[in-house]
C-alpha cells in the first residue's frame, strides 16, 4: 500500500497567473504572482522561498507536482523543465495534473457545499478558441464525462444546448461573455488552477500509484499548431485577392 502523500510542492504556469504551493503534514504555504513570460524567471525563485519558509529542502519532498496543461505553449515547456530539473536534482517522482482539472477543483472550493460539484470548466485559449472539460466530483475524487477538448465558442454552445452545464468555470466566461450560452449556471470566472488547488488532486494521484519517473514530465497539448510558417503565409498572401489600385493591401 503506498504510504500517504505528506510533503509535496505543485506548481502551475499553463496561464498569465504563477501558481505555486507546497504541503508539509497539515500545514500549506503557497505563492500566486504574474505569470506569462515572467514565469520562466520566477518560478524557480518562488519555488525556493517556499522552501525556506517551511524550513526543508527538496529532498524532504515526497514528490514534486506539476501542471500538465492543457494551456499556453511556452508556460507548459516551464513548467515541465522546471518539474524535470528538480526532481531529477532531488531524485525524487512527479505528479503530472490536469490543469483543467485544477480548475475544477478551484471552483468546488470557491463555490458553496456541491455547488460546483458538477462543472464545466472552460479556459480562454486565445485564437478565438477554448480548452474545455466536464468533470464530476464523486466519492472523494474528480470524474471527467468530458476529456479536455480545444473547441470554438459555438462548438461549447451546441453541447450545452443538449446537456445545460449546472455550473462553469475558468476564464472564457470573462473573454467570451454572452457569447456562452450559460446564463442559468452558476459562474466562477474567477477560477484559476491554482498550486492549493493541485495539492489534493496529486494526493489522490499518489494514493492511485500514479507518481511517475521525472522524464516522463511531459505537457498535454490539445493545439497541433499556433502559427502559420513562414512558407505557409507567403503562400497565403499570393492566394489573397489583390489590392486595388491606390488602396494599401
Amino acid at each position: 500500500m503506498t504510504s500517504p502523500l505528506t510533503a509535496c510542492l505543485a506548481f502551475d504556469t499553463a496561464t498569465e497567473h504563477l501558481s505555486i504551493a507546497l504541503r508539509v503534514g497539515d500545514r500549506v504555504w503557497s505563492h500566486e504572482a504574474a505569470g506569462g513570460a515572467l514565469a520562466s524567471s520566477t518560478l524557480i525563485p518562488g519555488v525556493m522561498d517556499l522552501l525556506a519558509q517551511a524550513g526543508i529542502g527538496l529532498r524532504d519532498l515526497d514528490a514534486i507536482a506539476f501542471g500538465r496543461g492543457p494551456g499556453a505553449f511556452t508556460g507548459l515547456r516551464t513548467a515541465c523543465s522546471v518539474a524535470q530539473g528538480l526532481a531529477l536534482g532531488a531524485d525524487k517522482p512527479v505528479l503530472p495534473i490536469d490543469t483543467l482539472l485544477a480548475v475544477a477543483e478551484d471552483a468546488r472550493s470557491l463555490s458553496q457545499a456541491g455547488a460546483a460539484d458538477d462543472v464545466w470548466v472552460a479556459m480562454d485559449a486565445r485564437m478565438e478558441e477554448i480548452y474545455a472539460t466536464h468533470a464530476v466530483f464523486e466519492a472523494g475524487e474528480w470524474r471527467l464525462v468530458t476529456a479536455p477538448w480545444l473547441c470554438t465558442p459555438q462548438q461549447l454552445n451546441e453541447r450545452w444546448r443538449v446537456a445545460a452545464p449546472s455550473a462553469v468555470a475558468g476564464t472564457a466566461l470573462t473573454v467570451f461573455g454572452d457569447r456562452l450560452a450559460c446564463r442559468a449556471a452558476l459562474r466562477l470566472p474567477q477560477a484559476l488552477p491554482r498550486a492549493r488547488a493541485m495539492l489534493p488532486l496529486a494526493a489522490a494521484l499518489w494514493a492511485r500509484g500514479g507518481a511517475v519517473d521525472a522524464a516522463q514530465a511531459l505537457p498535454l497539448y490539445l493545439r497541433d499548431k499556433v502559427a502559420q510558417t513562414m512558407a505557409e503565409r507567403a503562400a497565403a498572401k499570393a492566394l489573397a485577392p489583390s489590392a486595388a489600385p491606390g488602396v494599401l493591401p
